[in-house]
C-alpha cells in the first residue's frame, strides 16, 4: 500500500484523469504517489501540478535550483516528510553531482545547523524559511530585513517563500494521506 487511501493506478486511469495523469508525468515516464494521491479528486491535482511546476520548473526562476531543492529538502525535514526530503534531496545530489558535499548538506539539514554549509544569502534564505514553516505565527516585517542585508532581492524572497509554501502544503498532503515511495522513479532529474 502506497498511501493509506485509494489510489486510482494509471492502467485504470480515464477521460479527465488519464489526461491529467498524463500532464503529471514525470521525465522518467511515471506519476509519482505524490499526485496519485489526488485520484478520486483529479481537480485537485490539476492544482497540485500547476503549483509545483510554477515554483520548481518555471523558467523565470533565478535563484539556483540546486539551492530551491535544498529549501524544499530543509522545509521537509522540519515537517518530518520522508517522502519529500527522499524525491528532493534525490534532486540535490543530481544538480550538484558531488556525493561529499550533498552528505555535509543534508547532515547540517538534520541537525539544524544551516550556518556550517551555507553563509551570507542562502543562510539568510534557509533560516527564514525554517522560521516560515515552524513558527509561522511570528513572522513580522522585520523578519525580511535579514534577507535584504544579506544581498536578496525581493523575487528571491518571493521564489524562497513560495517553495517553503508549497512544500509545507504538499508534505502535510503526503504525511495526512500516508504517502509512501513505493513504486515511483526517485527523484525528478535522470
Amino acid at each position: 500500500m502506497s498511501a493509506w487511501i485509494k489510489m486510482i493506478p494509471e492502467h485504470e486511469a480515464t477521460g479527465v484523469l488519464r489526461e491529467l495523469y498524463d500532464e503529471a508525468m514525470t521525465p522518467h515516464g511515471t506519476v509519482d504517489n505524490v499526485m496519485k494521491v489526488h485520484s478520486l479528486r483529479p481537480h485537485t491535482m490539476h492544482g497540485h501540478v500547476t503549483l509545483y511546476r510554477s515554483v520548481l520548473h518555471h523558467t523565470d526562476i533565478k535563484l539556483p535550483l540546486w539551492f530551491l531543492e535544498v529549501v524544499a529538502s530543509y522545509v521537509s525535514i522540519k515537517n518530518d516528510c520522508a517522502y519529500s526530503l527522499t524525491h528532493h534531496f534525490m534532486n540535490v545530489r543530481r544538480l550538484l553531482d558531488d556525493e561529499q558535499r550533498c552528505d555535509d548538506i543534508l547532515q547540517c539539514l538534520h541537525t539544524g545547523t544551516p550556518e556550517v554549509q551555507f553563509q551570507d544569502n542562502y543562510l539568510a534564505l534557509l533560516r527564514y524559511a525554517a522560521k516560515l514553516t515552524t513558527d509561522v505565527a511570528t513572522m513580522n516585517a522585520s523578519d525580511i530585513e535579514p534577507l535584504r542585508s544579506n544581498g536578496c532581492t525581493d523575487g528571491e524572497i518571493l521564489e524562497v517563500n513560495q517553495v517553503t509554501a508549497y512544500f509545507n502544503y504538499s508534505n502535510r498532503v503526503l504525511n495526512g494521506l500516508g504517502v509512501t515511495t513505493e513504486g515511483d522513479s526517485i527523484g525528478f532529474y535522470d
